[in-house]
């Protein structure tokens, strides 16, 4: 092998020049995401001490632009194949950006929020440099990387800005901002998507998409976990026990209803409406998955007897309602796949409505009967289509 072919020295290639390009993700990649293991997981901390309407945006922000400091990487690398040396270092130095915006959360409401967003403005000028770099390596790609690269870093500029402005100047001036960068793939006609070569690796993406869920709701059980041994598990009463086993149960079902009906699915087209819709409803999917996490981390606060704590049962009931409204507005956008056959919109729509239902009945009634409608609305999600599939399958 030539040296200039060895995946440390070979320059960035467009996925479409090369013979035989494949989806796997990359160890830098994946390195990247573990970055985010510890943002999501400050993230819920920063909710579960800030339950009320402004902290629960907060967060979303946070979460929002935590989202795009990985998704827009990824779709860089889902277009190119970039693993030279140079490459390398620039994700070294992307990922200390994601440490300083993680090490910021704790404090976003004071000093900390300035960190936070020169953070995410140099997250934004090193994907301008990526750009800069397949430009120079790419001649085809120009004009698409000539755009990217004009709107990074105009908006890295934005970024840096806001860190310095007066509250609440700063907040306004960054989600303006962050709603704009996104206008740029999603308004017809200065979309970067009318670009022929403007077409990431589809394969690439979705499984991007798994691994990241597969991150956040795996958080769930690490909020559980570390909830239950601050507290001491020698300490709770056999009831607390429980809940603590079917908040474990809830988020591998999470799982288990992504993996099985949508996840590392494929788009159906690659029109513009399908392909946003695929990006936001993944983004709103993990959002509501990091919620359901942190809600079922009161499991281990209260017995059997007492009343779910109202504000957890908000971001809990509501986060469910979201999540399981998400994996409907995937089937309809990815490829046909076979359980998604049992797992039809009125299968959907029953738990969409329970889960909501939750939240009016919570208040009055025990965490037995809290829990038990809640799960109900989780459990049917997987049990209808299951009981759907196997009468199939016994007919066959």
């Amino acid at each position: 092998m030539a040296l200039q072919d060895h995946p440390m020295w070979r320059k960035p290639q467009h996925h479409k020049d090369l013979r035989q390009p494949n989806d796997h993700v990359h160890w830098a990649e994946l390195f990247y995401d573990l970055i985010h293991v510890v943002t999501i997981f400050l993230l819920g901390n920063y909710l579960s001490a800030n339950l009320t309407v402004d902290g629960f945006l907060i967060f979303t922000g946070l979460f929002v632009a935590l989202w795009y400091a990985w998704g827009e990487l990824s779709i860089f690398n889902s277009i190119y194949v970039s693993t030279d040396i140079w490459h390398r270092i620039i994700m070294s130095v992307m990922m200390c950006t994601v440490m300083f915006m993680a090490a910021a959360i704790p404090s976003i409401e004071g000093e900390g929020w300035s960190y936070f967003a020169v953070g995410f403005a140099l997250n934004r000028a090193l994907l301008a440099l990526f750009y800069l770099r397949a430009q120079r390596a790419n001649g085809s790609t120009c004009p698409m990387c000539s755009e990217q690269i004009r709107n990074f870093f105009v908006f890295a500029v934005i970024f840096g800005i806001s860190a310095f402005l007066p509250r609440p100047y700063c907040y306004w001036a960054f989600a303006t901002a962050m709603v704009a960068t996104q206008l740029v793939y999603m308004i017809p006609g200065i979309s970067v998507l009318r670009f022929e070569r403007f077409v990431p690796r589809l394969g690439h993406m979705a499984e991007r998409f798994s691994l990241l869920t597969l991150i956040v709701l795996g958080e769930g059980f690490f909020k559980l976990v570390v909830t239950l041994s601050e507290k001491g598990i020698h300490k709770v009463t056999p009831d607390v026990l429980v809940n603590y086993t079917l908040g474990g149960i809830a988020m591998f079902v999470m799982c288990w209803l992504y993996f099985d009906f949508v996840g590392n699915g494929r788009p159906r087209n690659q029109r513009l409406a399908t392909l946003v819709a695929w990006w936001l409803a993944h983004l709103v999917l993990m959002l509501c998955g990091v919620m359901v996490g942190v809600a079922l981390a009161a499991q281990v606060k209260v017995g059997f007897w007492q009343p779910y704590p109202t504000d957890y049962a908000a971001i809990g009931c509501f986060g469910l309602a979201g999540y399981i409204a998400m994996l409907w507005v995937l089937k309809s956008v990815i490829e046909h796949r076979i359980p998604s056959e049992h797992g039809s919109w009125e299968v959907r729509f029953v738990g969409i409505v329970i889960a909501v239902a939750c939240f009016f009945v919570v208040p009055y009634v025990p965490a037995l009967i809290g829990n038990l409608i809640w799960s109900t609305a989780l459990i049917s999600q997987i049990a209808i289509p299951v009981f759907r599939g196997w009468k199939q399958f016994s007919r066959e």
